[in-house]
């Protein structure tokens, strides 16, 4: 499976966003994960050199990729339960490549209006993908939210005009906390940092409704039973071709 987090806008917190579902899906679903850095920036890059580092933590491998990526992510998913493209705030080529082939596309963005001004184009983005991806799950996600119940107005606000287009909205959302610093600064996510915090929790909402799973238990079980269902499928063609064989 091939989840995008990208989007036009930077600063909606793509990076942080993907390095967390990445550390979720390995640490609390058991997933073999790899992460793509399309990001000049080499953000999501830097984070797992960080986290090399530190040998109590779970393995993450990464590779940069740019461009026409399109080959590289189907092959990569032969080999990974999941792998998650970490795209740079901005429409190229590898964004596109990545849409052509992924399996849930989701878009970070913050309640501001500069953040919103570019819903339109990748609502058109996204319709152009699904010509050719047309199983590709797409969602916005409100990022970095002011926790202040005043401000409340600014993230329902922010959701009615993603609704407008014809992209789904998930409900969870993230709220500025200085944890997904902290915790992304020593190559840790926040579930690592803190299991039980407000942010952890954010994080294993949005992907599990991404996922359109209830838990990460449930997510647990589609792959060991994907896991099984392949080895059967390998045991049964293995059997007839020895079968064909003896005959």
């Amino acid at each position: 499976m091939i989840i995008l987090v990208g989007g036009e806008k930077g600063g909606s917190g793509k990076s942080c966003l993907a390095q967390n579902v990445a550390v979720f899906l390995t640490i609390e679903c058991g997933a073999s994960v790899i992460m793509v850095d399309c990001d000049p920036q080499r953000t999501t890059s830097d984070w797992i050199q960080a986290r090399n580092n530190n040998s109590n933590l779970a393995s993450i491998n990464c590779v940069q990729l740019y461009g026409k990526i399109r080959n590289d992510l189907l092959s990569l998913e032969q080999h990974y339960d999941f792998v998650i493209v970490d795209c740079g705030g901005q429409d190229n080529l590898a964004l596109r490549a990545s849409m052509s082939v992924a399996s849930h596309v989701l878009m970070p963005l913050r309640p501001k209006r500069r953040d919103l001004k570019t819903v339109s184009h990748m609502d058109d983005i996204v319709a152009t993908c699904m010509m050719i991806n047309p199983n590709m799950r797409a969602s916005f996600v409100i990022t970095q939210c002011p926790s202040l119940p005043n401000q409340a107005n600014r993230i329902i606000e922010a959701k009615e005009v993603c609704k407008t287009y014809d992209i789904n909205v998930l409900d969870a959302i993230t709220y500025s906390r200085n944890i997904y610093d902290d915790s992304e600064e020593s190559g840790l996510s926040v579930m690592e940092t803190d299991p039980k915090s407000k942010a952890a929790d954010e994080i294993r909402t949005i992907a599990c409704e991404m996922l359109q799973a209830a838990s990460a238990t449930e997510i647990r079980k589609r792959l060991t039973k994907k896991q099984m269902d392949k080895l059967r499928g390998n045991y049964g063609t293995g059997g007839s071709q020895e079968k064909r064989y003896a005959v």
